[in-house]
């Protein structure tokens, strides 16, 4: 790994970054210099130039690894609905919009991703009779997603945590779990990875959080 911040860690710190030096992902992937005109007379009066900014892209470090792969577990269930929303009659708990988006190593969007969430109720329980907290759904054309839940229970000798399997079309399967950043048992759960750690905030009905799924594609 490069000494030099990545785009998005630069961005996250809230540092300045001249014009120059900012990088970002082309269409095909490739990382495109923008640079800022100089004045050819060197007798003219500089012109004020508005601030640089960066058109939104998902969250994604250039040259990322792969989101880490992790273990199925012994609950999950195929043929789930197709969903955004798991709440619904017998879902009760604190509410959790979870967005972000699917993307490739490049930082490229992965459109119609298919992405199947399965977690515990607010009592650590699971369902394995129905499809009570168990949903899919496709990104879109920016590859973005967002699910609209609960925050899970714990389940007994794990720290609080969301399944998710992920295909990009035609691919194959990325089968993953996300965390939640400051859980007591993170630090004891042989399975947790703390790159599979969501960003969690307060919101104004519950909490929010954001995770990014970068594919090796």
């Amino acid at each position: 790994m490069s000494d030099l911040f990545t785009r998005r860690r630069m961005l996250q710190l809230g540092l300045a970054v001249p014009a120059a030096l900012l990088v970002a992902c082309s269409s095909d992937g490739e990382p495109v210099a923008q640079t800022t005109p100089t004045a050819t007379d060197p007798n003219s009066t500089p012109a004020t130039t508005a601030p640089t900014t960066l058109t939104p892209t998902p969250s994604c470090d250039d040259g990322d690894d792969a989101t880490p792969a992790q273990t199925e577990g012994p609950y999950f269930t195929p043929n789930s609905p197709e969903r955004s929303s798991l709440l619904g009659s017998g879902v009760s708990g604190t509410h959790l919009l979870l967005t972000g988006a699917v993307v490739a190593t490049d930082c490229r969007p992965v459109a119609q991703a298919l992405v199947d969430f399965w977690q515990a109720d607010d009592s650590g329980a699971y369902d394995n009779s129905g499809y009570k907290l168990r949903g899919h759904q496709f990104t879109d054309a920016q590859g973005r997603y967002s699910l609209t839940t609960i925050m899970p229970g714990i389940y007994p000798g794990r720290t609080r945590h969301i399944h998710v399997k992920v295909q990009a079309p035609g691919e194959s399967i990325l089968t993953t779990q996300l965390y939640f950043p400051g859980q007591a048992g993170n630090a004891s759960d042989g399975i947790y990875r703390k790159e599979c750690e969501m960003d969690i905030a307060d919101a104004a009905n519950g909490k929010a959080g954001t995770f990014t799924f970068v594919l090796d594609v």
